[in-house]
């Protein structure tokens, strides 16, 4: 099984997207991946929140890097779910997501993401994604 380490992971978020205000990868740590999304005044929304879509964002790429810490560069791998539980008011501070891959098989790959305030230990949101992994990858079995 490929495991790729922080630098390999952030190569793949810059050349996939690079035009994007992207996350960057902290750790990568077998099954468990640690992504931050710097937060300023434009991510925030009326009530002094950080925005939902830029959770979920951060959510589902988290899940996305925690897979290809796993299977590789396999850039098609895609969201086929994605549930998210709004937990608490985000303060207006960087968000910090803590991604563990819970199944990796064959076909799909579900990912259990932690979202916090950087700086906080109560969660503000948290999501379980799945992945479709393309039939031309191989891992494990389902």
């Amino acid at each position: 099984m490929t495991q790729l380490n922080v630098a390999q992971l952030q190569e793949i978020l810059n050349s996939a997207f690079p035009d994007s205000d992207l996350p960057f990868v902290e750790e990568a740590d077998g099954n468990t991946v640690v992504v931050c999304q710097p937060v300023s005044q434009r991510h925030s929304r009326p009530g002094g929140t950080v925005s939902g879509p830029l959770m979920m964002m951060l959510a589902d790429t988290t899940a996305w890097v925690a897979v290809l810490a796993q299977i590789g560069p396999v850039l098609l791998a895609v969201t086929t779910s994605l549930h998210i539980d709004f937990l608490r008011k985000p303060d207006i501070t960087d968000l910090v997501a803590r991604g563990t891959v819970l199944k990796l098989g064959r076909k799909l790959a579900v990912v259990d993401v932690s979202v916090y305030s950087r700086g906080r230990d109560e969660m503000v949101a948290k999501a379980q994604v799945t992945y479709a992994i393309p039939s031309s990858t191989t891992t494990e079995s389902s």
